[in-house]
Protein backbone atom coordinates (compact mmCIF):
# COMPACT_ATOMS: atom_id res chain seq x y z
CA UNK A 1 0.00 0.00 0.00
CA UNK A 2 1.45 3.35 -1.24
CA UNK A 3 2.11 6.25 1.95
CA UNK A 4 2.33 9.28 0.96
CA UNK A 5 3.75 12.19 3.86
CA UNK A 6 0.56 14.76 3.96
CA UNK A 7 1.54 18.00 4.98
CA UNK A 8 -1.52 18.71 6.26
CA UNK A 9 -1.63 16.22 8.82
CA UNK A 10 2.23 15.77 9.40
CA UNK A 11 2.36 11.91 9.05
CA UNK A 12 2.11 9.27 6.56
CA UNK A 13 -0.98 8.07 5.88
CA UNK A 14 -2.02 5.25 3.32
CA UNK A 15 -3.55 6.88 0.26
CA UNK A 16 -6.70 5.76 -0.99
CA UNK A 17 -7.86 7.69 -4.39
CA UNK A 18 -11.27 9.43 -4.12
CA UNK A 19 -12.23 7.23 -7.31
CA UNK A 20 -10.70 3.72 -7.51
CA UNK A 21 -8.18 3.03 -9.89
CA UNK A 22 -7.51 7.04 -10.60
CA UNK A 23 -5.61 9.29 -9.05
CA UNK A 24 -6.03 13.44 -9.96
CA UNK A 25 -3.13 15.54 -9.00
CA UNK A 26 -2.20 18.97 -9.58
CA UNK A 27 1.36 21.27 -9.13
CA UNK A 28 2.10 24.79 -9.23
CA UNK A 29 4.28 25.11 -11.93
CA UNK A 30 6.47 28.42 -13.28
CA UNK A 31 5.45 32.05 -13.07
CA UNK A 32 7.19 32.03 -17.05
CA UNK A 33 9.70 35.54 -16.71
CA UNK A 34 13.01 33.75 -16.61
CA UNK A 35 15.10 30.59 -17.57
CA UNK A 36 14.02 27.99 -15.00
CA UNK A 37 16.28 27.33 -12.01
CA UNK A 38 17.54 24.60 -9.87
CA UNK A 39 14.59 25.04 -7.63
CA UNK A 40 12.28 24.66 -10.29
CA UNK A 41 14.27 21.40 -11.39
CA UNK A 42 13.95 19.82 -8.09
CA UNK A 43 9.87 20.07 -8.37
CA UNK A 44 9.61 19.07 -12.05
CA UNK A 45 11.96 15.95 -11.72
CA UNK A 46 9.91 15.12 -8.17
CA UNK A 47 6.30 15.07 -9.49
CA UNK A 48 7.39 13.70 -12.70
CA UNK A 49 8.78 10.73 -10.56
CA UNK A 50 5.41 10.78 -8.50
CA UNK A 51 3.66 10.61 -11.82
CA UNK A 52 5.29 7.77 -12.98
CA UNK A 53 5.16 5.92 -10.07
CA UNK A 54 1.34 6.17 -9.37
CA UNK A 55 1.03 5.39 -13.64
CA UNK A 56 3.63 2.04 -12.59
CA UNK A 57 1.22 1.34 -9.78
CA UNK A 58 -1.98 1.09 -12.12
CA UNK A 59 -3.42 4.13 -11.73
CA UNK A 60 -4.52 6.24 -14.46
CA UNK A 61 -3.21 9.56 -13.24
CA UNK A 62 -4.20 12.93 -14.72
CA UNK A 63 -1.32 15.40 -13.75
CA UNK A 64 -1.89 19.34 -13.98
CA UNK A 65 1.18 21.49 -14.29
CA UNK A 66 -0.09 24.89 -14.04
CA UNK A 67 1.70 28.37 -16.08
CA UNK A 68 1.75 31.67 -14.75
CA UNK A 69 1.93 34.10 -17.28
CA UNK A 70 0.50 36.88 -15.98
CA UNK A 71 2.31 38.45 -13.22
CA UNK A 72 4.18 41.52 -11.50
CA UNK A 73 7.63 40.75 -12.34
CA UNK A 74 6.14 39.40 -15.81
CA UNK A 75 5.03 43.35 -16.67
CA UNK A 76 8.20 44.50 -14.75
CA UNK A 77 10.43 42.31 -17.19
CA UNK A 78 8.52 42.93 -20.48
CA UNK A 79 8.59 46.43 -20.17
CA UNK A 80 12.50 46.21 -19.41
CA UNK A 81 12.79 43.90 -22.35
CA UNK A 82 10.21 46.37 -24.40
CA UNK A 83 8.47 43.60 -25.67
CA UNK A 84 5.09 42.34 -25.26
CA UNK A 85 3.77 40.13 -22.56
CA UNK A 86 2.82 37.23 -24.65
CA UNK A 87 6.17 37.48 -26.52
CA UNK A 88 7.84 37.13 -23.20
CA UNK A 89 6.19 34.27 -21.78
CA UNK A 90 6.17 32.29 -24.53
CA UNK A 91 9.59 32.31 -24.89
CA UNK A 92 9.96 31.12 -21.27
CA UNK A 93 7.50 28.42 -21.77
CA UNK A 94 10.10 27.57 -24.68
CA UNK A 95 12.60 27.24 -22.81
CA UNK A 96 11.02 25.56 -19.84
CA UNK A 97 10.04 22.92 -21.90
CA UNK A 98 13.21 22.65 -23.48
CA UNK A 99 14.94 22.25 -20.32
CA UNK A 100 12.50 19.55 -18.88
CA UNK A 101 13.01 17.39 -21.90
CA UNK A 102 16.18 17.01 -21.51
CA UNK A 103 16.09 16.29 -17.45
CA UNK A 104 14.02 13.35 -18.65
CA UNK A 105 10.39 14.76 -17.44
CA UNK A 106 7.11 14.07 -19.49
CA UNK A 107 4.31 16.91 -20.39
CA UNK A 108 2.00 16.96 -17.66
CA UNK A 109 -1.47 15.62 -19.19
CA UNK A 110 -2.52 19.29 -18.51
CA UNK A 111 -0.48 22.35 -18.57
CA UNK A 112 -3.28 25.29 -18.06
CA UNK A 113 -2.28 28.98 -18.29
CA UNK A 114 -3.72 31.66 -16.00
CA UNK A 115 -4.81 33.92 -18.75
CA UNK A 116 -7.15 31.20 -20.12
CA UNK A 117 -9.29 31.16 -16.86
CA UNK A 118 -9.46 34.22 -15.71
CA UNK A 119 -13.66 34.22 -16.82
CA UNK A 120 -13.20 30.64 -13.37
CA UNK A 121 -11.63 33.12 -11.22
CA UNK A 122 -14.29 35.48 -11.74
CA UNK A 123 -16.86 33.47 -10.75
CA UNK A 124 -15.03 32.28 -8.12
CA UNK A 125 -14.57 35.55 -6.58
CA UNK A 126 -18.19 36.93 -6.97
CA UNK A 127 -18.83 33.33 -4.89
CA UNK A 128 -16.63 34.30 -1.96
CA UNK A 129 -17.71 37.67 -1.67
CA UNK A 130 -21.66 36.58 -1.45
CA UNK A 131 -20.64 34.31 1.06
CA UNK A 132 -18.67 36.76 2.87
CA UNK A 133 -15.19 35.56 2.76
CA UNK A 134 -14.36 38.44 0.18
CA UNK A 135 -14.89 42.47 -0.05
CA UNK A 136 -14.54 44.85 -2.67
CA UNK A 137 -12.00 47.56 -1.69
CA UNK A 138 -12.77 51.66 -2.19
CA UNK A 139 -9.61 51.39 -4.53
CA UNK A 140 -10.67 48.95 -6.83
CA UNK A 141 -9.21 45.87 -5.49
CA UNK A 142 -10.44 42.48 -3.98
CA UNK A 143 -9.48 40.73 -0.74
CA UNK A 144 -10.61 37.92 0.95
CA UNK A 145 -11.18 38.09 4.83
CA UNK A 146 -8.33 36.19 6.37
CA UNK A 147 -10.73 36.28 9.82
CA UNK A 148 -13.73 34.83 8.42
CA UNK A 149 -12.17 31.38 7.09
CA UNK A 150 -12.12 29.17 10.51
CA UNK A 151 -9.30 26.87 9.26
CA UNK A 152 -6.68 29.37 8.10
CA UNK A 153 -3.13 27.94 8.99
CA UNK A 154 -4.60 24.19 9.34
CA UNK A 155 -1.77 23.67 6.65
CA UNK A 156 1.20 25.45 7.76
CA UNK A 157 0.53 25.45 11.57
CA UNK A 158 0.50 28.94 12.47
CA UNK A 159 -2.37 30.79 14.23
CA UNK A 160 -3.84 34.09 12.93
CA UNK A 161 -2.28 35.38 16.01
CA UNK A 162 0.89 34.27 15.53
CA UNK A 163 0.81 35.77 11.64
CA UNK A 164 -0.24 39.07 13.24
CA UNK A 165 2.56 39.40 15.89
CA UNK A 166 4.97 39.16 12.85
CA UNK A 167 3.05 41.44 10.35
CA UNK A 168 4.95 44.21 9.76
CA UNK A 169 3.08 47.98 9.66
CA UNK A 170 0.41 47.55 6.88
CA UNK A 171 1.01 50.44 4.58
CA UNK A 172 -2.87 49.49 2.10
CA UNK A 173 -4.90 51.06 4.20
CA UNK A 174 -7.76 49.50 1.68
CA UNK A 175 -7.54 46.35 4.11
CA UNK A 176 -9.56 45.88 6.78
CA UNK A 177 -7.23 43.42 8.62
CA UNK A 178 -3.43 43.29 7.86
CA UNK A 179 -3.54 39.03 7.18
CA UNK A 180 -5.92 39.61 4.35
CA UNK A 181 -4.91 38.86 1.05
CA UNK A 182 -5.40 40.27 -2.66
CA UNK A 183 -7.76 38.35 -5.01
CA UNK A 184 -8.38 41.14 -7.82
CA UNK A 185 -5.73 43.65 -8.63
CA UNK A 186 -7.80 47.44 -10.19
CA UNK A 187 -6.08 47.67 -13.08
CA UNK A 188 -2.89 50.41 -13.44
CA UNK A 189 -1.89 52.35 -16.65
CA UNK A 190 -0.22 51.02 -19.32
CA UNK A 191 -0.92 47.01 -17.72
CA UNK A 192 -2.85 44.43 -18.97
CA UNK A 193 -6.26 44.31 -17.78
CA UNK A 194 -10.10 42.22 -18.16
CA UNK A 195 -13.49 43.59 -17.50
CA UNK A 196 -15.01 42.47 -14.24
CA UNK A 197 -17.88 43.75 -11.81
CA UNK A 198 -15.51 45.58 -9.73
CA UNK A 199 -13.74 47.22 -12.75
CA UNK A 200 -10.87 46.74 -14.91
CA UNK A 201 -8.04 44.71 -13.42
CA UNK A 202 -6.33 41.50 -13.06
CA UNK A 203 -6.30 38.50 -10.57
CA UNK A 204 -4.13 37.98 -7.96
CA UNK A 205 -1.55 35.28 -8.01
CA UNK A 206 -3.00 32.62 -5.38
CA UNK A 207 -7.04 32.78 -7.05
CA UNK A 208 -5.35 31.25 -10.09
CA UNK A 209 -4.52 28.11 -8.71
CA UNK A 210 -8.46 27.71 -6.87
CA UNK A 211 -9.99 28.52 -9.99
CA UNK A 212 -7.58 25.95 -12.65
CA UNK A 213 -7.51 22.89 -9.93
CA UNK A 214 -11.44 22.88 -9.79
CA UNK A 215 -12.11 23.04 -13.07
CA UNK A 216 -9.96 20.71 -14.42
CA UNK A 217 -10.11 18.51 -11.39
CA UNK A 218 -12.87 19.57 -9.60
CA UNK A 219 -13.52 20.96 -6.33
CA UNK A 220 -12.19 17.88 -4.08
CA UNK A 221 -9.33 16.28 -5.52
CA UNK A 222 -5.84 13.66 -4.74
CA UNK A 223 -2.83 15.17 -4.53
CA UNK A 224 -1.64 19.21 -4.28
CA UNK A 225 1.89 19.12 -5.05
CA UNK A 226 5.03 21.96 -5.07
CA UNK A 227 8.05 23.26 -3.38
CA UNK A 228 8.43 23.82 0.41
CA UNK A 229 8.53 27.60 -0.47
CA UNK A 230 4.23 27.53 -1.78
CA UNK A 231 3.00 26.04 1.67
CA UNK A 232 2.91 29.29 3.36
CA UNK A 233 0.89 31.42 2.08
CA UNK A 234 0.21 30.34 -1.37
CA UNK A 235 -1.42 26.97 -0.29
CA UNK A 236 -3.05 27.95 2.86
CA UNK A 237 -4.52 30.75 0.88
CA UNK A 238 -5.70 28.21 -1.99
CA UNK A 239 -7.28 26.49 0.95
CA UNK A 240 -9.28 29.50 2.52
CA UNK A 241 -10.75 30.37 -0.97
CA UNK A 242 -11.57 26.60 -2.49
CA UNK A 243 -13.21 25.63 0.67
CA UNK A 244 -14.90 28.87 1.26
CA UNK A 245 -16.00 29.03 -2.17
CA UNK A 246 -17.02 25.73 -2.67
CA UNK A 247 -18.92 24.88 0.56
CA UNK A 248 -22.19 25.40 1.83
CA UNK A 249 -21.18 27.26 4.71
CA UNK A 250 -21.54 31.49 4.69
CA UNK A 251 -19.24 33.73 7.04
CA UNK A 252 -21.00 33.51 10.65
CA UNK A 253 -23.17 30.73 9.43
CA UNK A 254 -23.00 26.30 10.05
CA UNK A 255 -22.84 24.28 7.30
CA UNK A 256 -20.58 21.97 5.05
CA UNK A 257 -17.58 22.23 4.31
CA UNK A 258 -15.88 20.95 0.50
CA UNK A 259 -12.33 19.79 1.36
CA UNK A 260 -10.34 20.89 -1.29
CA UNK A 261 -7.65 17.99 -1.21
CA UNK A 262 -6.64 14.92 0.84
CA UNK A 263 -2.86 14.66 0.54
CA UNK A 264 -0.49 17.90 0.23
CA UNK A 265 2.84 17.43 -0.93
CA UNK A 266 5.97 19.24 -0.98
CA UNK A 267 9.47 18.72 -1.76
CA UNK A 268 12.61 20.41 0.08
CA UNK A 269 14.56 23.12 -0.80
CA UNK A 270 17.71 23.48 -2.71
CA UNK A 271 20.11 24.60 -0.94
CA UNK A 272 24.20 25.09 -2.54
CA UNK A 273 27.53 24.77 -1.04
CA UNK A 274 24.74 24.43 2.21
CA UNK A 275 23.44 28.16 1.56
CA UNK A 276 19.87 28.68 0.97
CA UNK A 277 19.89 29.37 -3.12
CA UNK A 278 19.52 33.01 -3.57
CA UNK A 279 20.37 35.49 -6.54
CA UNK A 280 21.74 38.21 -3.34
CA UNK A 281 24.27 35.61 -2.41
CA UNK A 282 25.25 35.10 -5.69
CA UNK A 283 24.84 31.26 -5.89
CA UNK A 284 22.03 31.10 -7.93
CA UNK A 285 22.31 28.69 -11.24
CA UNK A 286 19.51 27.96 -13.35
CA UNK A 287 18.95 24.73 -15.70
CA UNK A 288 20.65 25.90 -18.60
CA UNK A 289 23.89 26.98 -16.32
CA UNK A 290 24.20 23.50 -14.61
CA UNK A 291 23.26 21.41 -18.30
CA UNK A 292 26.24 23.42 -19.55
CA UNK A 293 28.65 21.16 -16.92
CA UNK A 294 26.90 18.31 -16.47
CA UNK A 295 24.92 15.82 -18.51
CA UNK A 296 21.16 15.57 -17.80
CA UNK A 297 20.28 12.75 -17.01
CA UNK A 298 23.31 13.16 -14.02
CA UNK A 299 21.14 16.41 -13.04
CA UNK A 300 17.87 13.95 -12.96
CA UNK A 301 19.59 10.99 -11.18
CA UNK A 302 21.30 13.60 -8.52
CA UNK A 303 17.92 15.09 -7.69
CA UNK A 304 15.93 11.87 -7.40
CA UNK A 305 19.03 10.41 -4.99
CA UNK A 306 17.98 12.47 -2.22
CA UNK A 307 14.47 11.65 -0.41
CA UNK A 308 12.11 14.73 -2.10
CA UNK A 309 10.90 15.82 1.42
CA UNK A 310 14.93 16.67 2.43
CA UNK A 311 16.95 19.53 1.68
CA UNK A 312 19.19 19.03 -1.74
CA UNK A 313 22.57 20.46 -1.27
CA UNK A 314 24.18 21.44 -4.67
CA UNK A 315 27.86 21.74 -5.34
CA UNK A 316 30.44 20.40 -7.65
CA UNK A 317 31.97 17.57 -5.57
CA UNK A 318 27.98 15.78 -4.88
CA UNK A 319 27.34 16.51 -8.87
CA UNK A 320 30.77 14.72 -9.56
CA UNK A 321 29.80 12.48 -7.13
CA UNK A 322 26.02 11.36 -9.03
CA UNK A 323 28.59 11.22 -12.41
CA UNK A 324 30.39 8.65 -10.73
CA UNK A 325 27.19 6.84 -9.73
CA UNK A 326 25.32 6.88 -12.61
CA UNK A 327 28.65 5.76 -14.67
CA UNK A 328 28.69 2.04 -12.44
CA UNK A 329 25.20 2.02 -13.07
CA UNK A 330 25.53 2.40 -17.23
CA UNK A 331 29.02 -0.22 -16.92
CA UNK A 332 26.83 -2.61 -15.36
CA UNK A 333 24.89 -2.41 -18.62
CA UNK A 334 27.47 -2.25 -20.98
CA UNK A 335 27.76 -5.23 -23.26
CA UNK A 336 24.41 -6.57 -22.88
CA UNK A 337 20.99 -6.09 -24.68
CA UNK A 338 17.95 -5.29 -22.90
CA UNK A 339 14.77 -5.29 -24.22
CA UNK A 340 12.15 -3.27 -22.39
CA UNK A 341 9.77 -5.49 -20.47
CA UNK A 342 7.36 -5.80 -17.80
CA UNK A 343 8.98 -6.04 -14.17
CA UNK A 344 7.70 -9.05 -12.15
CA UNK A 345 7.23 -7.12 -8.86
CA UNK A 346 7.57 -10.99 -7.12
CA UNK A 347 11.16 -10.58 -7.33
CA UNK A 348 12.97 -9.83 -4.16
CA UNK A 349 14.97 -6.70 -5.94
CA UNK A 350 11.54 -5.82 -7.54
CA UNK A 351 9.70 -6.30 -4.28
CA UNK A 352 12.52 -4.14 -2.22
CA UNK A 353 12.33 -1.37 -4.92
CA UNK A 354 8.27 -1.16 -4.39
CA UNK A 355 8.19 -1.11 -1.16
CA UNK A 356 10.94 1.84 -0.72
CA UNK A 357 8.45 3.83 -3.54
CA UNK A 358 5.24 3.03 -1.52
CA UNK A 359 6.99 4.19 1.44
CA UNK A 360 6.65 7.73 0.46
CA UNK A 361 8.66 7.76 -2.62
CA UNK A 362 11.83 6.36 -1.27
CA UNK A 363 14.01 7.03 -4.09
CA UNK A 364 17.45 6.84 -2.00
CA UNK A 365 16.06 3.10 -1.20
CA UNK A 366 15.17 2.22 -4.44
CA UNK A 367 18.47 3.66 -5.51
CA UNK A 368 20.24 1.34 -2.94
CA UNK A 369 18.20 -1.28 -5.46
CA UNK A 370 19.64 -0.46 -8.32
CA UNK A 371 23.12 -0.12 -7.30
CA UNK A 372 22.85 -3.96 -5.73
CA UNK A 373 21.41 -5.28 -8.85
CA UNK A 374 24.72 -3.61 -10.28
CA UNK A 375 26.77 -5.38 -8.47
CA UNK A 376 24.90 -9.01 -8.71
CA UNK A 377 25.64 -7.85 -12.90
CA UNK A 378 28.95 -7.24 -12.54
CA UNK A 379 29.74 -10.79 -10.95
CA UNK A 380 27.08 -13.24 -12.74
CA UNK A 381 26.74 -11.69 -16.01
CA UNK A 382 23.15 -12.34 -15.06
CA UNK A 383 20.40 -11.79 -17.71
CA UNK A 384 17.61 -11.64 -15.23
CA UNK A 385 19.58 -8.79 -12.84
CA UNK A 386 20.70 -6.75 -16.07
CA UNK A 387 16.77 -6.74 -17.20
CA UNK A 388 15.42 -6.07 -13.63
CA UNK A 389 18.06 -2.77 -13.49
CA UNK A 390 17.78 -1.42 -16.76
CA UNK A 391 13.59 -1.47 -16.09
CA UNK A 392 13.36 -0.63 -12.60
CA UNK A 393 15.81 2.13 -13.73
CA UNK A 394 13.24 2.82 -16.16
CA UNK A 395 10.85 3.58 -13.82
CA UNK A 396 12.56 6.69 -12.33
CA UNK A 397 13.35 8.21 -15.88
CA UNK A 398 17.01 6.69 -16.14
CA UNK A 399 19.32 4.35 -17.90
CA UNK A 400 16.83 4.53 -20.24
CA UNK A 401 20.08 5.16 -23.40
CA UNK A 402 22.29 2.73 -25.00
CA UNK A 403 25.81 3.05 -22.44
CA UNK A 404 27.87 3.60 -24.81
CA UNK A 405 26.35 6.70 -25.66
CA UNK A 406 26.59 7.74 -22.27
CA UNK A 407 29.86 6.83 -20.88
CA UNK A 408 31.61 7.58 -24.12
CA UNK A 409 29.89 11.67 -24.02
CA UNK A 410 30.31 13.44 -20.80
CA UNK A 411 31.08 10.28 -18.22
CA UNK A 412 34.05 9.37 -20.19
CA UNK A 413 36.70 11.21 -17.74
CA UNK A 414 34.97 9.38 -14.69
CA UNK A 415 34.81 6.26 -16.25
CA UNK A 416 38.63 6.44 -16.75
CA UNK A 417 38.88 7.44 -12.93
CA UNK A 418 37.44 4.45 -12.33
CA UNK A 419 39.65 2.24 -14.70
CA UNK A 420 42.76 3.63 -13.16
CA UNK A 421 41.51 3.13 -9.60
CA UNK A 422 40.41 -0.79 -10.72
CA UNK A 423 44.19 -0.77 -12.04
CA UNK A 424 45.52 0.51 -8.47
CA UNK A 425 43.88 -2.16 -6.61
CA UNK A 426 44.73 -5.00 -9.09
CA UNK A 427 48.41 -3.18 -8.72
CA UNK A 428 47.93 -3.86 -4.87
CA UNK A 429 46.63 -7.35 -4.84
CA UNK A 430 49.65 -8.48 -7.68
CA UNK A 431 52.04 -6.14 -4.42
CA UNK A 432 53.01 -4.33 -7.15
CA UNK A 433 53.32 -1.19 -4.97
CA UNK A 434 54.80 0.91 -6.64
CA UNK A 435 52.33 1.10 -9.95
CA UNK A 436 49.61 1.36 -7.30
CA UNK A 437 50.99 4.09 -5.66
CA UNK A 438 52.13 5.91 -9.38
CA UNK A 439 48.51 5.29 -10.12
CA UNK A 440 47.42 7.48 -6.76
CA UNK A 441 49.93 9.99 -7.91
CA UNK A 442 48.47 10.04 -11.18
CA UNK A 443 45.31 10.70 -10.22
CA UNK A 444 46.32 13.03 -7.65
CA UNK A 445 47.69 15.26 -10.57
CA UNK A 446 44.68 15.31 -12.06
CA UNK A 447 42.50 16.68 -9.04
CA UNK A 448 41.20 13.25 -7.91
CA UNK A 449 41.24 12.47 -3.93
CA UNK A 450 41.54 8.72 -3.31
CA UNK A 451 40.23 7.68 -0.29
CA UNK A 452 40.37 4.12 0.86
CA UNK A 453 37.57 2.50 2.97
CA UNK A 454 36.46 -0.99 4.22
CA UNK A 455 33.68 -0.87 1.99
CA UNK A 456 35.89 -0.01 -0.98
CA UNK A 457 37.93 3.20 -2.91
CA UNK A 458 35.95 6.04 -3.22
CA UNK A 459 37.17 9.27 -5.24
CA UNK A 460 36.30 12.83 -5.34
CA UNK A 461 37.82 16.29 -7.14
CA UNK A 462 40.16 18.26 -4.95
Amino acid sequence: MLKIYNTLAREKQTFTPIVAGKVSMYVCGMTVYDYCHLGHARVMVVFDMVSRWLRASGYAVTYVRNITDIDDKIIKRANENNETIAQLTQRFIDAMDEDSAKLGVLRPDVEPKATEFVSGMLTMIAALIDKGFAYPAANGDVFYAVKNFEGYGKLSGKSLEDLRAGERVEVDTFKKDPMDFVLWKAAKPGEPSWDSPWGKGRPGWHIECSAMSSQLLGEHFDIHGGGQDLQFPHHENEIAQSEAAHGEAAHGHDGASCQMVNYWMHNGFVRVDDEKMSKSLGNFFTIRTVLEKYDAEVVRFFILRAHYRSPLNYSDQHLDDAKLALTRLYTALRGHHVSDSMVDWQHPQAARFKDAMNDDFNTPEAMAVLFDLANEVNKTKSQEATGLLKNLAGVLGLLQRKPDDFLQGEASDALDVERLIQARLTAKKNKNFVEADAIRKQLADAGVVLEDTPQGTTWRRA
